[in-house]
């Protein structure tokens, strides 16, 4: 699953792909969030991101575009 985070102040997200599911994913930030803590994520190639809950701007959750190419009108 893809996860976008958007960070204040920053001019790019990060796009995560977690092994997890929505509500989990979700449970997660809402958590982090409330306790004014940090949102930590692995992908799927074991590698950990962690963003401070205070910076967040938003988060996206869904499932990405697996074997898009090339141009789409």
């Amino acid at each position: 699953m893809e996860v976008k985070i958007g960070i204040q102040q920053a001019q790019r997200e990060l796009v995560v792909d977690v092994e997890l599911e929505v509500d989990e994913v979700e449970k997660l930030v809402s958590e982090a969030v409330t306790a004014d803590g940090v949102v930590a994520l692995t992908d799927i190639k074991g590698r950990r991101v962690l963003v401070p809950a205070a910076r967040l701007a938003y988060v996206e959750i869904g499932t990405g575009a697996a074997g898009q190419v090339g141009f789409r009108s």
